[in-house]
């Protein structure tokens, strides 16, 4: 009987695993590395180890016989789908909480896989060799052999980028798995992933607990997914034939324990494999809500050498997911690294757990004052809505993303709320291409609106000013900027995450704010935490947190405020009224978007560039993205070195253009992406 869980793995991942082992009344074990120190899922295990690495498997081992474990569970990351960690833990004597280090080996390829499959009478794409492909075969989809979650995946519609894209593959599969195997196979531009829950024991039982759709992905990675499959549910019979498909791919790798099969599907229900993952999946949530399953504790229960029953939970409702990624959208989904001030997502029913009526559920690895660290993924959350139809689960999901404080960092979560709403998505219209569909600026579209915007900044101002008052050492009692006679105004000024300025000029009179810029606003309340507005007679309460602002002409960090509102959130910087000297970068500076590590140079100083030549590779959270130039010119600066490690902002080169022209952005790419199961 296990007693004892190490599991190797962090954050959410590892929660997620703690929440169920509580409740059976099993022993937990963390490991951890040092930016993971003060991580929650350190402080609620049982014990803890310290780890050079994730992917040690010697210090795992180690870890798991130093703090009294008996069985090690792989999570769903990191080493949960390689063979010689399962191995290793078994000729330990410990309990893995897997499947059989063979079922493990055979998946492990899948370009093996696929000839396993297509054997065993599975649906497949047959694979292309890269040297071969012709003109007539585009588009294909060039993919890593080993590992997964969108890593070093790429589509290649030109056959002259292919070279290059292979190249680029390789090189990423190499520094994400150790192996840089590549193949390529045909791409269905809008096809719809559809992937099948799998439960097996060791006595023969395998059960297909159901079905997800995860077609809303961004750089085939999963964003939104969903359960059951909208495309499933249209079209008659194909539930049976994915549930065979899925039983007879478990049973030709003699499989046990929970895995998933996961296909690409056309608009008419004809379905191909793409791999089995040897673990459970990011997404498995809307499995368990939709079936009232924990599948955890059926792991648990099936290491321990349990049968299962002889048919699998039946599935009612609807359940969806969405993932709230530190990334910005509208800049090619640039992952963000620093301090979650706050995070606060409202009517939540239970974290980690099942639901037995509408509700959401919160996975979440963060807390306020987490770090988000450019060595790993930068998923923060997993939000799951549950509801007896497809639409009230949307509706519920998109509210309580609406209504989430989330202060610290850019997110997705604009985009995950209007690809929620959007009405090919509430149809059911959802396929791979849904961003190139819809159009990726509008779905990345802010909630909040420009008068939304401004009314923020008003609101930032009057709670700042409030908050200074609150602190005043004098007449405290009396409005800021207040006079007994007539005077000039106060003026704020913040500045969006866009770099975009709003200024606000206000003057309190007798018994009356004055707002000469913005007439039609009135206050109603102000305190340094809500200021409520009426724009037009609608009133509008604001809330308003500051993070590191001045207090009483006394820097205390930063100068972040964020604004939360029914119209939506806003976070702003404070605009100091003189610049400190050379804070401001030179023109044509290239500046990084994101701590990072400097991989490759495209040029040397002295060097004459091109406007969109890559002149800087960098790698953050697994992510290679590409810096180009932002004009024709001479590299005037190099500042980096292949190998050094540079913060956010820093200034990587400089291009000097020959006419002088005002600074232009530099502009950055990202070629590939992390995915929180593959962390």
């Amino acid at each position: 009987m296990i007693t004892r869980v190490l599991v190797a793995n962090r954050g959410e991942i590892a929660r997620r695993v703690f929440a169920t082992c509580r409740r059976l009344g099993v022993g937990t074990v963390a490991v951890f590395t040092d930016p993971d120190a003060r991580s929650p899922h350190v402080a609620e295990s049982d014990a803890r180890v310290r780890v050079d690495s994730y992917l040690s498997i010697p210090e795992l081992i180690q870890a798991a016989r130093s703090a009294g474990a008996d069985a090690i569970h792989p999570g769903y990351g990191f080493l949960s789908e390689n063979a010689s960690f399962a191995a290793a833990v078994i000729d330990e004597g410990l309990i893995w909480i897997g499947p059989p280090v063979a079922a493990v080996t055979a998946m492990g390829s899948k370009i093996e896989a696929k000839k396993m499959m297509a054997a065993a009478g599975v649906p497949v794409l047959a694979d292309l060799d890269p040297d071969t492909i012709t003109a007539g075969q585009l588009p294909v989809l060039v993919k890593a052999s080993a590992g997964g979650g969108g890593r070093g995946m790429r589509v290649i519609d030109d056959l002259g980028a292919l070279p290059e894209a292979v190249r680029a593959a390789r090189r990423e599969a190499a520094s994400a798995f150790g192996d840089g195997a590549v193949f390529c196979e045909r791409y269905l531009p809008r096809g719809h992933h559809i992937e099948v829950q799998i439960m097996a024991d060791a006595h023969g039982t395998v059960w297909a607990v159901g079905e997800r759709e995860c077609s809303i992905q961004r750089r085939h990675q999963k964003v939104i997914e969903e359960a059951p499959s909208p495309l499933v549910d249209r079209i008659p019979g194909m539930r049976d034939r994915l549930f065979t498909a899925a039983r007879q791919a478990a049973a030709a790798i003699g499989y046990t324990g929970a895995g998933t099969v996961e296909f690409l599907a056309d608009d008419d229900g004809e379905f191909f494999f793409l791999e089995m993952n040897t673990r459970l999946q990011v997404e498995h949530p809307v499995t368990e809500l939709t079936t009232g399953t924990d599948l955890v504790e059926c792991q648990l229960a099936v290491a321990d050498g349990a049968a299962l029953a002889a048919d699998p939970p039946v599935a009612a409702g609807h359940s969806i997911e969405a993932r709230l990624y530190a990334e910005d959208p509208s800049r090619g989904w640039q992952p963000q690294a620093g301090t979650v001030h706050h995070i606060e997502v409202p009517g939540v029913a239970t974290q980690f757990g099942l639901l037995r009526e509408s509700g959401l559920r919160l996975d979440s690895g963060i807390v306020d004052g987490s770090v988000v660290s450019v060595h790993y993924d930068p998923m923060l959350a997993k939000v799951i809505s549950y509801a007896p139809t497809r639409r009230r689960a949307a509706a519920l999901l998109a509210d309580a993303l609406a209504r989430t404080r989330l202060h610290g960092l850019r997110t997705n979560r604009d985009l995950l709320v209007n690809v929620l709403r959007h009405p090919a998505f509430l149809a059911g219209h959802t396929d791979t291409a849904f961003f190139d569909s819809h159009g990726l600026d509008t779905l990345a579209a802010p909630l909040a609106g420009p008068r939304a915007v401004r009314l923020s900044a008003i609101a930032a101002a009057l709670a700042t000013a409030a908050q200074h008052r609150a602190g005043a050492r004098v007449l405290a009692g009396l409005p800021s900027g207040w006079r007994n006679l007539p005077a000039g105004n106060q003026d704020k000024a913040f500045a969006d995450a866009d770099g975009t300025e709003h200024r606000v000029a206000y003057r309190f009179s007798r018994g009356e704010l004055l707002l000469p810029d913005d007439p039609g606003v009135t206050l109603l309340a102000a305190g340094p935490a809500e200021v409520v507005l009426a724009d037009s007679g609608v009133a509008v309460a604001f809330r308003v947190a500051r993070y590191g602002e001045r207090v009483g002409g006394e820097r205390v960090g930063g100068e972040r405020v964020e604004v939360d509102s029914p119209l939506g959130s806003i976070a702003f910087r404070t605009v100091p009224r003189f610049p400190e000297p050379g804070s401001v970068a030179q023109q044509g500076s290239l500046l990084a978007p994101m701590p990072g590590s400097v991989i490759r140079l495209g040029a040397g100083l002295g060097d004459q560039v091109s406007v969109g030549q890559p002149l800087v590779w960098l790698e953050a959270m697994k992510m290679e993205h590409t810096i180009v130039a932002p004009a024709d010119g001479v590299i005037a600066e190099l500042n980096v070195t292949v190998g050094q490690q540079v913060e956010v902002g820093a200034v990587l080169a400089r291009v000097e253009a020959p006419d002088a022209s005002p600074a232009a952005t530099a502009d950055v790419t990202g070629e590939a992406s992390a995915e929180g199961e593959k962390q």
